[in-house]
């Protein structure tokens, strides 16, 4: 969740964009006339009034020619492939079309009565999460590993580059398992609560216990919410794998610190990692500079995820297989 763009244009194109999803999806404005806005204006939420009752309508928008498949297709492909068990909105319709130079997808979704535990993936208050909605969690996170899929969401390319700069040598940046994972697992996109996981887009094959290790970076700023999450989900991060998870979600949080992102992050997760390393974590200064450590230069960074998920249509088939071998 983002503040309104500054650039009116991109506010007014935007606005324009979901009064045409609105007639295409037949579908009608709330009286709520709140707005939930995306990165940079990328994508524009509103609820909406469907036929059938209660609605949720997101507009995405990606320039023609420059569309990373991967994500853009992301919430249909869930909306398949994800048992019905994992607790979603879920996906009515979808439309999509285009005004040169830009590329749209309206998809409207049920609307839940519950809304995210906080407004941006960093909390600095901590939610009231009942023991049923950690439970809740915990079901979900193990329906979730469990798909099958070869949609990536972390590449093996990306961390043999980010881990070693953000986290110094020595360091084995091989992934010891595999699941699949949401990809975007913080407290802006769960519910509460009633738990719903809102944000399919990333979903895809991620180091096992990967999302956990998310949601326990993002909760480093309140000590007691990152010892219970760390307690709620110890089957996930009380292990090797869950250790190197961790190792990865605290890299790729890192780095979208240096594009001026959860800042007040920085030193806890250095800790973490330090703790987890059993040695010292060495500034970026005093490391060199990371160039193209992630495909494509134009990041989304909404959340640390977001560090490496452009451009991801151009992955090789070799490049999958390596994952998913």
């Amino acid at each position: 969740m983002w503040a309104e763009p500054d650039d009116p244009e991109v506010v007014e194109r935007m606005r324009t964009a979901h009064r045409e999803a609105v007639t295409a999806l037949d579908v009608r404005p709330d009286q709520d006339v709140h707005e939930a806005w995306g990165w940079r204006g990328r994508t524009l939420s509103k609820p909406v009034i469907a036929p059938d009752g209660p609605a949720w309508l997101r507009i995405a928008c990606a320039p023609i020619g420059r569309i990373a498949r991967t994500f853009w297709d992301g919430s249909l492909k869930a909306e398949q492939a994800i048992p019905k068990s994992v607790p979603r909105p879920q996906l009515r319709a979808s439309h999509d079309w285009s005004h040169d130079p830009w590329e749209y997808r309206a998809e409207l979704y049920e609307r839940v009565a519950d809304h995210p535990a906080a407004t941006s993936p960093t909390v600095l208050t901590e939610p009231d999460l009942p023991s049923t909605w950690w439970a809740a969690l915990r079901t979900a996170l193990e329906d979730i590993a469990t798909v099958p899929t070869r949609r990536v969401t972390v590449f093996p390319h990306y961390l043999d580059r980010a881990m070693p700069h953000f986290l110094g040598t020595p360091l084995d940046t091989t992934v010891p398992s595999w699941s699949t994972a949401h990809g975007d697992f913080h407290y802006a996109n769960l519910c509460a609560p009633t738990l719903h996981i809102l944000d399919w887009e990333g979903w895809g094959l991620a180091p096992r216990g990967y999302d956990a290790a998310v949601l326990h970076s993002y909760s480093l700023l309140l000590p007691r919410l990152a010892a219970r999450v760390r307690d709620e989900l110890a089957l996930l991060l009380d292990t090797p794998t869950g250790r190197f998870a961790e190792l990865v979600a605290i890299t790729q949080t890192l780095h979208s610190t240096t594009r001026g992102n959860h800042l007040d992050l920085t030193k806890p997760l250095r800790s973490r990692a330090a703790l987890l390393l059993g040695r010292p974590v060495p500034l970026p200064s005093q490391m060199g500079l990371l160039t193209r450590c992630a495909p494509g230069s134009a990041h989304r960074i909404r959340s640390a995820a977001d560090t490496q998920q452009d451009d991801t249509n151009d992955l090789s088939k070799s490049r999958v297989n390596r994952v998913t071998a």
